[in-house]
Formats: structure tokens, C-alpha cells, sequence
């Protein structure tokens, strides 16, 4: 729902479910890339046991932490790059700002 209970269009819902798509897959590939350089070297190579596992814990820990961090950012920039959220109630625009920069709207 918009800001003053109207309804978002089919367009604008399209929109949405793009960018979740793409927010969940986009932390999927970088948190696995995280963890692919943190406990790569210590599941390829022969590493002393402490070694192996700080480097494998380190990763577990990171990787979700990325993943959320990545999925918070993307979500959270996409309404005000989309022009998605709050709007006037009568005109429709973001935020009820004037159509034109430095003037002001006609009921203001």
C-alpha cells in the first residue's frame, strides 16, 4: 500500500518482486564468494589444524552476515530510487514536493 492507502499497480508490483529476486540472489552469490576466499585456502590446501579452523569459522560467521547486509541495502534503496512509498495524496508525486524545483504547489 501507498502512503495514503492507495493501491500499488501491477507494474509497480512487478517492480518489487524483481528486486527481492534479485536482492536474495545477488547475497547468495556474494556471501558464497565470501566464503570461497575465507575457508577456500583451508579447504584446498594442507593448513595446521588451528589454522583450518579459524579460517572455516570466520567464513560460516561471515557469510550470513553478508548475506542479510546485501538484502537489507538492496531493499532498502529501492523505494526511493523507484519512487515507491510515500506520495501525495493528490498529486501523486513522492513526498508532496513541487513539481519544479523552487516553486511551491499550488494548495501550499
Amino acid at each position: 500500500m501507498t502512503g495514503y492507502g492507495g493501491r500499488r499497480t501491477q507494474a509497480q508490483r512487478d517492480a518489487i518482486t524483481v528486486e527481492i529476486g534479485y536482492a536474495l540472489l545477488s547475497a547468495a552469490f556474494a556471501a558464497a564468494v565470501l566464503f570461497g576466499a575465507v575457508a577456500g585456502p583451508a579447504l584446498l590446501f594442507q593448513l595446521p589444524d588451528t589454522v583450518e579452523k579459524v579460517l572455516l569459522r570466520v567464513g560460516l560467521i561471515a557469510m550470513p552476515v553478508l548475506f542479510i547486509v546485501r538484502v537489507v541495502s538492496v531493499l532498502i534503496r529501492f523505494p526511493a530510487q523507484h519512487g515507491i512509498g510515500h506520495t501525495d495524496g493528490e498529486t501523486g508525486r513522492p513526498g508532496g514536493q513541487p513539481s519544479q524545483p523552487g516553486r511551491t504547489s499550488p494548495d501550499s
